[in-house]
C-alpha cells in the first residue's frame, strides 16, 4: 500500500517465491512481540511468504471430513472429524467439557535438548481431543464448527442458523441447502456470497433480494431471473421489465427447461457481464476482494468490519491491527499467525483453534486462557507451559529461556509445521485453495491418508444419469438407496429432510456428491491472487483478481458505477 516502504525483499524457504517486507510489518512485529520483565523478545520477519503462510494455517483446519469412530472414555459411537486410523484419543461432547479428567494430567517438562514441536506434538498425541466443534446445539451431530444452531447437516463454519444443509460459512439463515457464504438469509438453494434475502436458487453476490432465480451481482430485486447487475427491481427477465402476470407466464415456461441448460445460460451471462475489479462495500485503503466495512487492510479477502490488517481471510466482526489469520470471529486485537480464534482476543500469536485469552503463544484449542506457551486442550488456565502449571514468577523466568532456546533451533516465529498437523492434507481446507498430488504433498513434508470410511449399505446404487429428472417422479424409497456421483463416481445419500426441501421447490435431485458440490462453488469465486490489469472501459491501471488472461469484461469502480446505476 502507498503509505508502507518495502525494507526487505524475501525468497519464500518453502515455494521460492520473493516477498516484501515494509516498514509497517517491522513495526507490527515488534508490537505483538512478548514481553517478560521489562524485556522484549522481538518476533523477525517470517521466512514464508504469505500464501504458504496460510497454506500452512489451513493444514490443520478439517471443516468438512467426518467420520464414525468410538469414544475413547464410554466406548460409544460417536461422529469425528478424527478418522479412525489416527493415533489419537478422542472424547464425546458431554464427556470432554465434563470434570472427569483433566488435561493437565498430561503435562510434560520442556526438555532443552530436544526439538520444540516435537515435544508439542507428543502433547497433541496424548491429550484427549473433542470429537469436533459443536457449542449451544440442537440436533446437529453431522456438521462441524457449529454454533447456537439446530436441526443443521452436513454444514461447516455455521453460526445462529437452523434448518440447513450441506452449507458452508452460513450465518444466521434458515432453511437453506448447498451454500457457501451467506448471512441472514431463508429458503436459499445453491447460492454464493448472498446477504440478507430469502427465498432464492442459484445466485451469487446479492443483496436484499427476493423470490428469484439465477440472479448475479444484483440487489434489492424481487421476482428476477436470469438477471445480472440490477438494482432495486421487480419482475425482470435477462434485465427486461415485466408486468407481474407477463413474467409469471413467461417463469413457468422457463422453469419447464432442463436445469443443465439454464446453468450453462447462467454461466454465459456470467460471463458477458460487465465486472467491477473488485467486490466490497465502503472498503476504505483495501486490497483483494470480498471487503465490506473496513479500512486499511491490505491483501485480505472475505471480511466484514476490520481495520490495519494484512493478509487476513474468512472473518468478521471487530479485527483490528493484526496479522496473517484464518477464520477469525469478533473483536480480536494484536495477533499474528492464528487460526480459528474466536472472541475477545488480544495480543497472542502461533494459536489454532483458540478463543477468549490474551498472551498464548504456540497454543492450540485453549479456551478462557492467557498467559500460556505450548499448551493444548486447555480450559480456564493460566502460566501455563506444555499443559503444566507454573506460578507467575516461574512462567515468566522459564518462557524467555525457552524462547531463547527455540531461537537457535529456527523454530520461533513459525506456525506449527504441518508435519504435526492431526489431519491429513487432503481432508483439510488447505487442500481447497492449494490443492497438490498426492506426490507433491508428501516431497513438501504435508501428510496425506488414503483411507476411506465403509460407506452404509443401501438397497442399491443408482448411477446418476438414471435419476428421474423431474422430483414427482422420484419415490419415496431413493431414501433406503445411494446415487452414484456423476463426476467423482462415488455413492452418497439423500436425507428425509433434504428430499422434502427439493420437493417443496421443485428442484431434481442432486447428480453430484456433497464434497463434488462444494468444490464446484468454490471454483466459481476468484482465486486469491491479485494481477495488474487495465479497466476495458479508461484503460487506467488497478489490480484485481480476474487474471488479464480471462476473457470477462472488467471495470474500475466508475466506469463499472457509471455504467450499472
Amino acid at each position: 500500500m502507498q503509505w508502507e516502504k518495502v525494507i526487505e525483499i524475501k525468497i519464500c524457504k518453502h515455494c521460492n517465491s520473493s516477498f516484501d517486507i515494509s516498514d509497517e510489518d517491522l513495526e507490527f512485529y515488534d508490537k505483538v512481540s512478548p514481553v517478560f520483565n521489562w524485556i522484549k523478545l522481538n518476533i523477525p520477519s517470517p521466512t514464508l511468504c504469505p500464501d504458504c503462510r496460510q497454506q500452512r494455517r489451513l493444514s490443520f483446519r478439517n471443516e468438512r471430513k467426518l467420520y464414525k469412530r468410538k469414544c475413547d472414555a464410554t466406548g460409544k459411537d460417536i461422529i469425528s472429524i478424527y478418522s479412525p486410523d489416527k493415533p489419537y484419543k478422542v472424547y464425546n461432547q458431554d464427556f470432554w467439557w465434563s470434570d472427569n479428567w483433566d488435561a493437565m494430567d498430561y503435562g510434560i517438562d520442556f526438555d532443552f535438548k530436544r526439538w520444540f514441536f516435537e515435544q508439542f506434538e507428543e502433547l497433541m498425541k496424548i491429550v484427549p481431543k473433542i470429537d469436533k466443534l459443536k457449542i449451544n446445539t440442537q440436533n446437529c451431530d453431522y456438521n462441524n464448527i457449529i454454533w447456537n444452531s439446530k436441526n443443521c447437516y452436513m454444514c461447516s463454519t455455521t453460526f445462529q442458523s437452523e434448518d440447513c444443509m450441506y452449507s458452508y460459512w452460513c450465518v444466521e439463515s434458515k432453511n437453506c441447502v448447498d451454500n457457501s457464504t451467506i448471512f441472514r438469509w431463508e429458503w436459499l438453494y445453491e447460492c454464493i456470497n448472498c446477504n440478507n434475502s430469502y427465498n432464492l436458487n442459484f445466485c451469487e453476490n446479492c443483496v436484499d433480494c427476493r423470490e428469484s432465480y439465477f440472479l448475479f451481482n444484483s440487489s434489492g430485486c424481487d421476482n428476477c431471473f436470469m438477471c445480472s447487475n440490477l438494482h432495486n427491481k421487480k419482475y425482470c427477465i435477462l434485465n427486461i421489465e415485466y408486468s407481474k402476470e407477463e413474467y409469471t407466464k413467461e417463469i413457468n415456461n422457463l422453469l419447464k427447461k432442463w436445469l443443465d441448460d439454464l446453468k450453462k445460460d447462467f454461466d454465459k451471462l456470467k460471463k458477458e457481464t460487465i465486472k467491477k475489479y473488485y467486490t466490497s462495500t465502503n472498503a476504505i485503503n483495501c486490497t483483494w476482494d470480498y471487503i465490506f466495512d473496513s479500512k486499511n487492510c491490505k491483501s485480505c479477502y472475505n471480511i466484514i468490519d476490520w481495520e490495519d490488517i494484512k493478509y487476513c481471510y474468512d472473518s468478521a466482526v471487530s479485527l483490528k491491527d493484526s496479522m496473517d489469520m484464518s477464520m477469525i470471529w469478533d473483536i480480536v486485537e494484536l495477533m499474528l499467525e492464528a487460526q480459528a480464534s474466536w472472541y475477545n482476543w488480544y495480543k497472542s500469536a502461533f494459536v489454532n483453534f483458540c478463543w477468549t485469552g490474551k498472551n498464548l503463544y504456540y497454543c492450540d484449542y485453549c479456551m478462557y486462557c492467557q498467559n500460556c506457551f505450548g499448551c493444548i486442550w486447555l480450559k480456564n488456565k493460566s502460566y501455563c507451559i506444555l499443559n503444566k502449571q507454573y506460578t507467575k514468577e516461574q512462567y515468566e523466568e522459564l518462557v524467555p529461556k525457552i524462547i531463547e532456546y527455540i531461537v537457535k533451533t529456527w523454530e520461533w516465529w513459525e506456525f506449527f509445521p504441518s508435519s504435526i498437523s492431526p489431519f491429513w492434507y487432503n481432508e483439510t481446507v488447505a487442500n481447497e485453495y492449494f490443492s497438490l498430488t498426492k506426490e507433491k504433498v508428501i516431497n513438501l513434508g504435508f501428510k496425506w491418508s488414503d483411507y476411506e470410511p465403509p460407506f452404509p449399505k443401501v438397497e442399491k446404487i443408482i448411477p446418476a444419469n438414471k435419476l428421474p429428472q423431474n422430483i414427482s417422479d422420484i419415490p419415496d424409497d431413493i431414501l433406503n438407496r445411494a446415487i452414484e456421483c456423476e463426476v467423482s463416481k462415488k455413492p452418497f445419500k439423500i436425507i428425509f429432510q433434504e428430499l422434502d426441501f427439493y420437493r417443496k421447490h421443485n428442484l431434481p435431485i442432486p447428480r453430484r456428491h456433497p464434497d463434488i458440490r462444494h468444490l464446484d462453488r468454490m471454483a466459481l469465486r476468484n482465486p486469491r491472487k491479485l494481477y495488474d490489469r487495465r479497466c476495458d472501459k479508461c484503460g487506467i491501471d488497478f489490480k484485481t483478481t480476474y487474471s488479464p488472461d480471462r476473457s470477462e469484461i472488467v471495470y474500475c469502480e466508475e466506469c463499472y458505477n457509471k455504467e450499472v446505476y
